[in-house]
């Protein structure tokens, strides 16, 4: 086995194109022969204005975002996403609903509590959070100012593999922080869309908000600036400095995709990477255990584990030896974790199932 290169399946913050970090190591000290770097330079000057320009260009390139919606950039990544929301949108006499899918979901009903009533129009908890709750399912509010999910869960290795359809619904809000740019859909059945650029994007702490016009109109309460999507929206994002090197990163990175074919490219890819990954485990004879439902598995996260403590231990140990590293589950359900975002290569899942067949070889004596 090739062990020179390391490929790294953190599930956030994760791995980037390695064409982008040549760039970002090449620039970093004379952005584009101007003498500075990108993260000197003024987010009001004419620099950072084409790099700002280039970022919103490519994501409405690549999700073909219709003209009636704005494209926002948004300190505190996600976790600041699940208080902004309900704060702009949430009435305090009203009401939103939430589809509890595990961890992240749950912080951002947490979040919600604080300014209005939350509805679990479905949950997943009674299945220690293995699945998706079916949509035929979910008990909506007949007023609810709107529906949030989270597109795809990176603790269990769940995922939506549909946008909801059903015609009663409230306006749709999803966290798309760990699929986006996975994978082509519409924008347009839905009112605002949030992402977290550590997983397909670029660095953490930055969130990246796409909102429909119509929806900015249903502000529920008076809200701070830095809080207030329609103060940034008026600012171009930039009410405040943001934080130019991840909106820099970020442009390199929609500028990568497009050169690789676009989201339908990185779709094939993706489903190529997570069956490659899966049907090891399931061919395994029992070795390794897929966490989530087969119906519901996540094409980004995929979560496993071995029977044994002392046996997973082991084999993250030995992997990072291999330079297979990150693959330690999450500390709430912990087990193995491999991460198969955008810039994971087809090699590096290669590498790792190569790994995990020869570890199966070295250890199934161990279960006999």
């Amino acid at each position: 086995m090739n062990d020179s290169e390391c490929y790294n399946f953190s599930a956030g913050p994760a791995a980037l194109p390695k064409e982008v970090m040549q760039q970002i190591q090449e620039e970093w000290l004379d952005y584009q022969h101007s003498g500075t770097s990108i993260i000197e330079k003024s987010h009001r000057g004419a620099d950072f204005s084409k790099v700002l320009a280039t970022a919103k260009a490519n994501i409405k390139e690549l999700l073909s975002v219709p003209d009636n919606y704005e494209i926002l950039f948004i300190h505190g990544g996600a976790s600041m996403q699940f208080a902004m929301l309900p704060m702009n949108f949430l009435p305090q006499d009203g009401v939103a609903d939430y589809i509890n899918t595990g961890r992240w979901s749950q912080r951002a009903i947490n979040e919600a509590t604080l300014f209005g009533k939350v509805n679990s129009a479905a949950s997943s908890e009674n299945s220690q959070f293995k699945s998706v709750p079916n949509e035929k399912d979910w008990q909506p509010s007949p007023d609810a100012a709107y529906l949030h999910y989270t597109s795809n869960n990176t603790v269990y290795g769940t995922q939506f593999h549909a946008i909801p359809n059903r015609t009663d619904l409230p306006p749709l809000v999803v966290d798309m922080s760990s699929d986006i740019m996975s994978y082509p859909f519409d924008v347009s059945r839905f009112s605002l869309i949030y992402a977290g650029l550590q997983k397909n994007l670029g660095p953490s702490a930055t969130a990246l908000v796409i909102v429909k016009k119509e929806f900015l109109d249903k502000q529920a309460r008076p809200t701070p600036g830095l809080l207030n999507y329609k103060t940034i929206v008026d600012h171009d994002s930039m009410f405040n400095t943001p934080n130019t090197f991840a909106i820099y990163t970020l442009s390199l990175v929609t500028t990568w995709l497009i050169k690789n074919g676009g989201l339908q490219n990185m779709q094939t890819q993706n489903q190529e990477k997570a069956e490659l990954l899966y049907n090891t485990i399931d061919q395994s004879d029992g070795f390794y255990r897929g966490f989530a439902e087969q119906t519901d598995r996540s094409k980004m996260n995929v979560c496993f584990s071995i029977q044994t403590e002392a046996l997973t231990t082991q084999f993250i140990q030995q992997a990072e030896q291999h330079n297979l590293v990150a693959l330690a589950g999450h500390r709430a359900v912990g087990g193995i974790r491999a991460s198969l975002y955008n810039a994971m290569p087809m090699s590096g899942v290669e590498k790792l199932v190569q790994f995990m067949i020869e570890f199966k070889k070295d250890n199934c004596i161990v279960l006999s």
